[in-house]
Order: C-alpha cells, then structure tokens, then sequence
C-alpha cells in the first residue's frame, strides 16, 4: 500500500470522506508520525507496506487524531497490536 492508500484509509476510519486541503496535510502529517512513532517502538516497517504495516500505521494515526480532543491514554487494540507486531519481530530474530 502506498502514502495515498493510508490517507484514504485514514480519511475513511474517520469518516472525514471530504476533507479539505488542511485537513488532509493534517493527516499526511498524521500518518508520518504515526510511522515514525511505530518505528520508535521497535517496529520495522518498509513500503509498500503489508496489509498489517497499513491498518497498524492507520490505528496509530487515528488515535493521534483523536488523542487531540480527549485525554484518553492509548487504546488497548493498538497497544495489543503493538506489542504483538514487536514481540513477533524480535521471535523471528532469535530464530534466525
């Protein structure tokens, strides 16, 4: 998946189906620190991405869009998703 098939899910998981051209430079900034965050935590991601790399980066990305109007901490999905997608990387590592 591509930079413009994020944004497309993003805008879509938001339901901002028509945003206007601020709105999506905010979620294209969005989704690029979503990957970086994500990449902060251990997680290596490569375009084109995986169907999983894209609905992790896509979950991040909404929750920091969210995250803007609640205090809300991390939603556990994401945190699962995670961890998971670490601990999977780092299994496969030892194995090799």
């Amino acid at each position: 998946m591509t930079q413009d098939d994020l944004l497309t899910l993003l805008q879509a998981d938001l339901n901002l189906l028509s945003p206007d051209s601020t709105r999506t430079a905010q979620l294209q900034q969005l989704l690029s620190v979503a990957q970086q965050f994500i990449a902060r935590e251990g997680v290596t991601l490569s375009a084109p991405y995986t169907a999983e790399d894209a609905q992790l980066i896509i979950m991040y990305a909404a929750y920091l869009f969210r995250k803007r109007a609640t205090e809300e901490p991390m939603p556990r999905m994401l945190r699962w998703a995670l961890n998971n997608r670490i601990f999977s990387e780092k299994a496969q590592a030892t194995t090799t």
